[in-house]
């Protein structure tokens, strides 16, 4: 039995990082904390698999960490807004009508056709699918794909690399072909990438199809997207585990799939509203950033 004084002076070592406290460490192991707490004379002895147990029962745990990153698009709260109400289905307080429609579009860039030197090793009593460390590389590729966000329709394409071009090829793709080319008006929603930022990018694109309307996410916002939740899928059911025999077949798989995936997809259940935005702005007004210029 522990002194609860003995728990809490590891607790309260494993709330600091370890180089705050001189150590050559990024992150804590449990068997550290309980060799630095023997150390410093918190405890005489103490067990790394104690420690654990100490830690897991803990209700506030501040020595676990997530990345995340404060908004700093001025317009962030428009520009969102903006993007969640045409997911509800209304632009500039109006009902969309029938024949308005909404794309999501982004690019996954730099997907790679690694070749396994080895076949799969078969799952076995107790073993599961083994696949070889070593592989050839088959160059990279890029898929760009639109999501009709309300009919759940997906429309793609592979290309050498991303860019202003490729991106041209595929607003054209969607926008000749039907419902899109006989619509009343088609949103585009789309990041800030290199290749489709700025006011520039939305007057091309109402230069070359008129019924076109580009609306861009808030800068770091592509969670707002919902094409990457497609994309998500596709990394789960045709990126990983890469084995693929060049790029063909690479680009092959994953327009197959496309076919796939629309003949029984329907559109995502999206929930996030603007009152949920407005409550994310305002708990993030709580923790302003240490340097908001940098």
């Amino acid at each position: 039995m522990f002194a609860a004084t003995v728990v809490a002076g590891v607790k309260a070592l494993a709330c600091a990082l370890p180089a705050e406290q001189g150590l050559p460490l990024s992150r804590w192991s449990c068997q550290d904390l309980a060799d630095e707490a023997i150390t410093r004379g918190i405890t005489d002895t103490v067990s790394g698999s104690t420690v654990r147990r100490w830690l897991a029962a803990d209700a506030i745990k501040p020595w676990r960490h997530r990345s995340w990153i404060f908004p700093r698009d001025p317009e962030f709260a428009a520009k969102a807004a903006r993007v969640l109400d045409l997911y509800g289905r209304r632009w500039n307080g109006r009902r969309l009508r029938p024949d308005e429609y909404l794309i999501s579009a982004h690019e996954k860039s730099q997907l790679q056709a690694l070749r396994r030197r080895h076949d799969d090793l078969p799952p076995g009593p107790e073993r599961t699918r083994r696949v070889d460390f070593e592989y050839t590389r088959g160059g990279t590729l890029a898929y760009l794909a639109a999501l009709d966000v309300y009919h759940a329709t997906v429309i793609g394409r592979c290309a050498a690399t991303t860019g202003i071009v490729p991106l041209s090829e595929l607003v054209e793709q969607v926008m000749t072909q039907e419902p899109y080319a006989s619509a009343r008006r088609v949103f585009w929603v789309l990041d800030n990438g290199p290749s489709h930022a700025g006011q520039a990018s939305i007057e091309r694109m109402r230069e070359a199809w008129s019924t076109a309307e580009l609306v861009h996410l808030p800068v770091h916002a592509s969670w707002l997207n919902q094409i990457e939740i497609y994309f998500s899928i596709v990394q789960r059911k045709i990126i990983k585990p890469t084995n693929f025999a060049d790029l063909d077949t690479l680009a092959q798989r994953l327009l197959s799939f496309e076919a796939r995936y629309n003949a029984t997809a329907s559109p995502f259940n999206w929930r996030y509203t603007k009152d949920d935005l407005n409550a994310y702005l305002k708990r993030l007004a709580t923790h302003e950033p240490l340097n908001p210029a940098a």
